[in-house]
């Protein structure tokens, strides 16, 4: 027997996985901002160098991307890059250090990795931009006047 009644569950869902995409969005993207911009608290030594390979790109992945998982705008497609960023992170710097992420210092990049790809699976939940565009009704184009 569950303390807190199913349908209250089913209920709080959608706010729930809202809440939580728009945490991990806004976290995600303050890596992002502090590697491009030095700005909340910075990297150790400033910023990382434009166009470089593949901090810069993986800054702006950060930066963008979590924005717009934030607003819940393109979720998923910015989810799955997202996630794949951190794929590509953790098999190309940490792993080759240690075989587990608490060894090898990357249980961030494989905690987003895996975060993102359940938001990408699950999809924004409430609170999100996707789904007021989606409700929004489509403008009717003025017919033209014959006469």
């Amino acid at each position: 027997m569950s303390l807190i009644p199913t349908s209250t569950v089913d209920s709080a869902r959608p706010y729930l996985v809202g809440l939580s995409r728009i945490a991990i969005g806004l976290l995600f993207s303050c890596h992002g901002a502090a590697a491009l911009f030095g700005v909340l608290g910075g990297m150790k030594g400033g910023t990382v160098e434009a166009l470089t390979w593949p901090g810069w790109y993986a800054a702006v992945i950060q930066l963008v991307g979590g924005v717009l998982v934030l607003l819940g705008l393109g979720t998923r497609t910015a989810a799955v890059i997202c996630s794949g960023s951190m794929a590509y992170a953790y098999f190309s710097v940490h792993q080759k250090v240690a075989l587990w992420p608490i060894q090898n210092g990357g249980v961030a990049s494989a905690t987003y990795c895996w975060a993102f790809l359940l938001i990408a699976a699950t999809g924004p939940g409430a609170l999100a931009l996707d789904g007021l565009l989606a409700r929004r009704p489509a403008r009717v184009a003025a017919e033209p006047v014959t006469g």
